[in-house]
């Protein structure tokens, strides 16, 4: 099934891990695609990586400072510039933190909110204005499990994702009258590259809390955003979809 065939999407973060998985997802399912990372040679990694998985694949690569309106304004006009529109955006970029608390630095944590939270601001501020006078679209954000259960360190990564929740729900209560959707994801334990490279003795009492007995793969958070940026959830908004396995309920 092409359950996004026609539609154009921008994904950030999208180089590799879960945004990578979903831009894959999302070329396999008819879109044109916009992929964003935060350095050219990343992009171009990524795009070389396509040609040799999915050659002929409508997709292109761009690199804006996430954190820049002016360069996110200009980054969404290129899109629409090149596609015709912009009906789908994942704000997936992210960085997450381990820092104990009482050892944490106010820069830190102040970088991982400008990333996290500002970015996704202005992200989906940029891309709202374009869908509010198309009629409508749908802008998805990465959360995770740790933004609804916490975490025992790193304070500042759930806190973003706390953040992220409530522009989800708020956005989704103010820009419904547009025919906007606001959803997120919530990811789990997910076999991202930091994931794999941890020692196995680390992964089995990861595993043995999860029900399902199993981590999820980039993949099982990918076929969540498929659904959400679909027409399968076309009254499905202010969500926050948790893909953990159960793990913490």
């Amino acid at each position: 099934m092409e359950l996004l065939k026609g539609k154009v999407a921008i994904v950030t973060g999208g180089t590799r891990g879960i945004g990578y998985a979903v831009v894959k997802k999302f070329l396999e399912n008819g879109a044109s695609v916009a992929l964003c990372g935060s350095r050219k040679d990343t992009v171009d990694k990524a795009l070389e990586k396509l040609a040799q998985e999915m050659p002929g694949s409508s997709v292109i690569g761009l690199w804006p400072d996430l954190q820049n309106p002016a360069e996110v304004a200009d980054a969404v006009d290129q899109v629409v510039r090149e596609f015709g529109k912009l009906d789908i955006l994942v704000n997936n970029a992210g960085i997450s933190a381990r820092e104990k608390f009482l050892d944490y630095n106010p820069e830190d944590f102040k970088k991982i909110m400008d990333l996290n939270v500002n970015a996704v601001f202005v992200c989906a501020q940029a891309a709202a204005k374009v869908m509010e006078k198309q009629g409508g679209g749908a802008i998805l954000n990465t959360s995770s499990m740790v933004s609804i259960y916490g975490q025992q360190s790193g304070v500042g990564y759930p806190a973003s994702k706390f953040a992220v929740n409530g522009l989800t729900k708020s956005l989704a209560r103010e820009l419904g009258k547009y025919n906007i959707r606001m959803n997120a994801v919530a990811p789990g334990v997910t076999r991202t590259d930091m994931v794999a490279a941890l020692p196995e003795a680390m992964i089995k009492p990861l595993i043995a809390t999860i029900p399902l007995g199993r981590i999820g793969e980039p993949e099982d958070i990918a076929n969540a955003f498929l659904f959400l940026a679909s027409d399968l959830a076309s009254y499905v908004t202010g969500e926050i979809l948790s893909v953990d396995g159960a793990a913490m309920n």
